[in-house]
């Protein structure tokens, strides 16, 4: 209160025994408020004591008179305000635990709801992942069927244009020869001159006398078109788009390499080559045709080779030293630290889609991984009892592909084993292909055979593509297969390289 109400207030009879304090010294906590006041029967006295039946203070009279003989429970009133200080004291320290309980509790929902988020977040990525895998997986598949398409195209249309041009040419010789017999109607002919018409003219009616084209053989080059057709995926349990059916394959080229007994790995590049590395030294580059179009890296003995997305090139020579390329074939100041020859043997080495580098090892039966940055390798995966000879990534998955000669095993990201292929007598020589396909040259060494096979991703059989193709034995049972960017597929020997396409002809 201001000043003048303390003086008035103090001045007042009923008031004569209240105490007025600062009111700072009450914010303060200095002096206390009092809990209590004086009886309501008896103004002069305390209310010294409670009821704790009739929830209520007064004085020690009261007390007696009025609440004792009615068999109340007293107490002083000091003892009640203990315990009634004691009781919200338990009840705030009870709620100031209760309230951090569910504050935690708060937090942790807030903690959930973010780990809930990740997960969502996570399952649509996997979603978008699987996704764009199918969607790549499918779009590969279908420029590999439209080039086999074009393929078959280009080999049509030879022979349709081989067709026309005798047709053309068979117009051009019987105007000349007509226009010769005609000119001798324009001049009198005798003797020689009448011979030698006379001649002109039998040639000309013997020429008109040939058969007429052959309407047949043309509308066999369409009818073998027709056959052929495509056969849409329907098993359910995997998207593959189908294939194409009603054609045969046939060896295009056959190419000696420049020195025997010299392959060693063979890769094909991403501008539509097929690197052949050459353990005597130096990288060949075929064209889809066979042309040998140029030689890098002569003075370097390749043992295998991988293109990153990027067009750098990881190149392992015969000590196991790894290095990295240019696209122009410039070495990088990039060293990995793989195992020594001695430690781990020889192996293969393939890229996979995020550009890591994977190297195995025959001694070790052990894959190492490494970045493109060098150094380390980031992880082993062990091979528990297969020897993985070569190997090879597929493009939109982690799973792996390797042989130990005998038999085909695809691994997943860990190197779990999923699925084998195996033909008891056969050397296996396995290639992933762009649609994730996998294509596998079963060889007959001894025989000198070679047969083509092509398999899902899952190393489920879909067709045969090559059957007991007749090669020249090499000296050692080291074989190679791959595709090229275009479709064609490329099977090298130590000392050939063989490429095969796609055959129009029944």
């Amino acid at each position: 209160m201001c000043k003048s109400c303390e003086i008035n207030h103090l001045g007042w009879k009923p008031f004569l025994n209240h105490e007025v304090v600062p009111i700072g010294d009450v914010l303060s906590g200095k002096v206390p408020l009092r809990r209590r006041g004086k009886c309501k029967k008896h103004p002069n006295a305390d209310s010294d004591c409670f009821c704790t039946n009739c929830r209520e203070y007064f004085c020690l009279t009261c007390g007696t008179v009025d609440h004792m003989q009615k068999g109340h429970l007293l107490e002083k009133v000091a003892v009640h305000e203990e315990n009634l200080m004691t009781n919200i004291e338990e009840l705030q320290k009870k709620a100031k635990s209760k309230k951090t309980t569910i504050g935690n509790h708060i937090d942790n929902i807030q903690t959930q709801r973010n780990e809930i988020t990740t997960i969502l977040k996570n399952l649509n990525d996997d979603i978008d992942k699987t996704y764009e895998e199918y969607v790549n997986l499918l779009s590969a598949r279908r420029e590999a069927l439209k080039c086999q398409v074009q393929r078959l195209s280009e080999k049509f249309e030879k022979e349709l244009k081989v067709m026309e041009e005798e047709s053309h040419q068979t117009i051009s010789h019987m105007n000349k020869m007509e226009e010769l017999v005609a000119n001798g109607m324009k001049v009198p002919l005798e003797k020689d001159a009448l011979i030698a018409h006379d001649t002109l003219c039998e040639n000309l009616k013997s020429f008109l006398g040939r058969d007429d084209p052959d309407d047949q053989s043309l509308r066999g080059v369409t009818e073998r078109a027709q056959k052929i057709s495509f056969l849409r995926h329907i098993k359910v349990n995997e998207l593959r788009l189908g294939e194409l059916d009603g054609y045969t394959w046939d060896v295009k080229a056959d190419v000696e390499l420049p020195v025997e007994h010299n392959m060693y790995c063979m890769t094909r590049t991403p501008d539509g080559k097929m690197a052949v590395g050459l353990w005597k030294g130096g990288i060949n580059l075929y064209s889809p045709d066979g042309e040998l179009q140029q030689t890098v890296l002569k003075d370097v003995y390749v043992s295998e080779i991988g293109f990153l997305s990027d067009g750098r090139i990881a190149v392992c020579d015969t000590k196991n030293k790894m290095s990295l390329y240019t696209s122009q074939w410039e070495k990088l100041d990039v060293t990995f630290e793989t195992m020594s020859k001695d430690e781990g043997e020889y192996g293969g080495l393939t890229v996979d889609r995020d550009d890591n580098i994977y190297m195995s090892y025959w001694k070790s039966q052990k894959i190492q991984v490494f970045t493109p940055q060098g150094g380390k390798a980031v992880r082993d995966i062990m091979c528990n009892g297969y020897t993985p000879i070569q190997l090879f990534s597929f493009h939109t998955t982690g799973k792996l592909i390797l042989t130990d000669f005998s038999t085909v095993v695809c691994l997943d990201g860990n190197g779990k084993q999923e699925n084998i292929l195996k033909k008891e007598g056969m050397l296996a020589f396995p290639a992933v292909c762009r649609d994730d396909s996998v294509i596998v040259a079963w060889v007959k060494h001894e025989e000198g055979l070679v047969s083509i096979d092509r398999y899902t991703r899952d190393l489920e059989y879909m067709h045969n593509l090559i059957t007991d193709f007749k090669i020249i034995v090499p000296e050692t049972d080291w074989y190679y297969l791959q595709e090229f960017e275009s479709g064609e597929i490329a099977f090298c020997t130590r000392d050939r390289l063989y490429i095969f396409d796609v055959k129009c002809e029944v």
